[in-house]
């Protein structure tokens, strides 16, 4: 597509981190991100970008993850762990399952695969700061409840990022989705699992579990001889 038509794009004052080692994809895309109205610093080097984080506040960071110094799973963790809100997008030519797990499990919003067309990043950024900036209001507004960022993979309670591991986040979710359904452990096996878990069925217990610790309020219910059922009220549904 050529460049003209991201300028279709809303004008956002959205400040962008691109972290990225190739300087044609870097060039390339910035081009677009400036064109559509971004406000973009760029860095070529991880511990560069570690710098500009230090320094500046950002709504939203494009990290590759093969680059030299730190690499970006070590920038995507100090992000998390520095408690700001900027959003993250993995913008890697890795596509292997357990690069994108490891992904999500330090808290990443989406994931992106190289080669991208420069519009459909912008169309993924856009997504994601649109619901940023709508969860930071509803955080505003309402500081109770669970809320779940289903592209996302993570879900937050009074606005606040839950430390959910993806099997956690996948078992909260399936319940989530029917809070007046009682689901067996066979029945949430195969949903987060599909038919290549091979083991006890009990294993269901231990992550709800663990997941019971992490979550504010009682929301996941026992129901004896049967399974597991999601507390509407409990969850501020």
């Amino acid at each position: 597509m050529r460049l003209a038509e991201a300028k279709q794009v809303k004008e956002m004052p959205y400040r962008v981190l691109f972290l990225e080692d190739d300087p044609t994809i870097r060039e390339v895309l910035t081009e677009y991100m400036l064109v559509t109205g971004y406000q973009v610093i760029t860095a070529e080097r991880g511990d560069r970008a570690l710098e500009f984080l230090k320094e500046q506040t950002f709504d939203l960071a494009v990290l590759d993850i093969c680059v030299p110094g730190v690499n970006g799973f070590e920038v995507l963790k100090s992000i998390h762990e520095s408690g700001k809100r900027t959003a993250v997008i993995m913008l890697t030519a890795l596509e292997d399952e357990q690069t994108q797990v490891k992904a999500f499990n330090l808290y990443a919003d989406d994931y992106v695969i190289k080669p991208v067309s420069p519009i459909i990043l912008l169309k993924r950024m856009e997504t994601i700061l649109r619901r940023t900036t709508q969860n930071a209001a509803d955080e505003r507004g309402q500081e109770k409840g669970l809320i779940l960022q289903e592209e996302a993979y993570c879900a937050f309670y009074g606005g606040e990022k839950l430390p959910l591991t993806l099997t956690e986040y996948l078992l909260l979710h399936r319940l989530w989705q029917e809070p007046n359904r009682v689901f067996t452990r066979e029945q949430l096996i195969l949903s987060i699992f599909n038919e290549d878990y091979i083991g006890n069925d009990r294993i269901i217990d231990a992550h709800v579990k663990n997941l019971r610790k992490k979550l504010p309020a009682s929301c996941i219910k026992t129901i004896i001889g049967v399974g597991y059922q999601f507390d509407r009220e409990a969850g501020g549904l």
